[in-house]
């Protein structure tokens, strides 16, 4: 009689680097369905096709410390998102960068809301430093755009923050959504709003309204800026009365 063939995992043999991504990979697949307080090292074992004992031998500190990694890795390309070529309309390269940014929440799906939007029992202030880090990675990456002759000032800084946080919670309640509107409506809908909370900054800050000018004289009437602008004239044109 032929014995039964064994159950056993078929271990591949990978090096240190690849064997670290694969459980990291199959630990974030597993966050982007499940919250991260649910998901035990068994399963992530289990999706990696490995034993327990083996993801213990790479992360010693448990499900903590693998958690941590995890949101490590998304951290780093989501940070990666913003880094752009610094020529060209100011408006085009928000439109690039926020391309990538949404593509990484389509891609990891309700990965994204289990780790970036907070509130697990595993949270700790590691990960909140993270999440921050990709944020204040944001605001430097779009002041830079901005190439501006001195540190940006308070007004500044607080618009460029303002509009990172809607990029992120937009981004959260486009998944709530169930990924409506679609992605280029979207990705457009934010470079406007950048576009909106800046012009009504330069309104009382000088060094926003430089910004503003330099910016504008880049832009074409074919341009995010131009479209922006025929749309929102007959609406504001209403407005004549209170100039």
């Amino acid at each position: 009689m032929t014995a039964a063939v064994s159950p056993t995992r078929a271990y591949r043999r990978l090096s240190v680097e690849q064997r670290r991504s694969q459980l990291l990979d199959a630990a974030l697949s597993l966050f982007a369905h499940r919250a991260p307080e649910e998901v035990s090292l068994d399963d992530v074992a289990a999706a990696a096709g490995v034993s327990r004992p083996l993801v213990y031998r790479y992360f010693p500190g448990g499900k903590q410390q693998l958690y941590e990694a995890a949101l490590r890795s998304a951290a780093d390309d989501l940070e990666q998102c913003f880094a752009e070529p610094q020529d060209g309309p100011l408006t085009q390269r928000l439109s690039r960068a926020v391309d990538r940014y949404l593509a990484f929440v389509d891609e990891h799906d309700a990965g994204f809301s289990a780790l970036l939007q907070g509130g697990s029992v595993v949270e700790t202030s590691r990960t909140t430093a993270i999440v921050d880090g990709v944020r204040r990675s944001a605001v430097t990456h779009i002041l830079a755009h901005m190439d501006l002759a001195e540190p940006a000032g308070p007004r500044l800084r607080t618009t460029v923050r303002m509009w990172v946080t809607a990029v992120e919670a937009a981004s959260l309640i486009w998944l709530d959504e169930d990924k409506r509107p679609p992605l280029d409506e979207l990705r457009e809908l934010l470079v406007e709003q950048f576009v909106a909370q800046v012009a009504a900054t330069a309104g009382r800050d000088p060094q926003t309204a430089d910004v503003v000018r330099r910016a504008l004289a880049l832009e074409s009437p074919d341009g995010p800026v131009g479209e922006l602008v025929r749309r929102v004239l007959p609406v504001v044109a209403q407005a004549a009365h209170l100039v």
